[in-house]
């Protein structure tokens, strides 16, 4: 199978930046890892190795970036408006530095995008705010609102709130979105939601599920025995969904 490494310097975050390429062809998918974990966790844990037949016979390629979430939500040295703006920072990256090395390392196909736990906040987020750019997008144990508390799970930003807070929660954003075009850019998306039954985020993603039908946006949703946010599920789950 074919592994890639890949390291540059990027300018809208100002640090270097690293990745990992699996495969080498097929549908070019970008992973986002979980909780401030690292591009090579997924390797790590067996969760691209469940995907090893799809990658070795060119159905499938996988870009796994890294995070920054401990720069951004998760870093309490700063105040929430710069948690957010540091992850606007990171969307840019995203959008300006890896859908084009994506797009040359893969002929210019349409992109997928998914992600595992804080990953899945992270594709879907990106999917329904700039769905033009991708053809599907998978979430898996995904929190879809981060400034809701539940269990364990604190509101990231500490109470405070504002647009771009807003614009970049799923589960709030999509209950008044009302504009046709993105909404129709959005219908063309194939989406797939899954999760356990037993995980803290069930209903952030029955209150997503529901949102996306009031507009009529059709997608799968999967409640998986157990809690399911675990790396042995999430093995189990792409090789079904992605």
């Amino acid at each position: 199978m074919n592994r890639e490494y890949h390291k540059w310097f990027s300018n809208v975050l100002q640090r270097d930046m690293e990745l990992l390429v699996f495969g080498h062809g097929g549908r070019a998918v970008l992973f986002f890892p979980t909780r401030m974990a690292r591009f090579y966790d997924y390797e790590n844990w067996g969760v691209v190795g469940a995907l090893f037949e799809k990658l070795e016979n060119g159905e499938l390629q996988l870009f796994c970036v890294d995070s920054i979430d401990a720069e951004s939500f998760y870093n309490k040295t700063i105040e929430p408006r710069a948690r957010i703006e540091r992850h606007l920072q990171y969307e840019e990256y995203i959008l300006g530095e890896v859908l084009p090395f994506m797009h040359q390392h893969n002929s210019g196909r349409p992109i997928e995008v998914a992600g595992c736990s804080m990953g899945a906040y992270h594709a879907v987020n990106l999917a329904l705010r700039h769905a033009e750019k991708f053809v599907k997008v998978v979430g898996m144990s995904g929190r879809y609102d981060l400034t809701v508390q539940m269990e364990n799970y604190n509101d990231l930003f500490d109470g405070y709130r504002d647009e771009d807070i807003y614009f970049n929660m799923p589960q709030e954003f999509m209950a008044n979105l009302s504009d046709e075009n993105i909404l129709n850019r959005i219908k063309q998306l194939d989406m797939v939601i899954a999760v356990g039954e037993a995980d803290p985020f069930l209903h952030s993603n029955q209150e997503l599920s529901r949102k996306l039908l009031a507009h009529d946006i059709q997608h799968e949703f999967y409640i998986w025995d157990g809690n399911g946010h675990r790396p042995r599920y999430w093995r189990q789950m792409v090789q079904l969904y992605l």
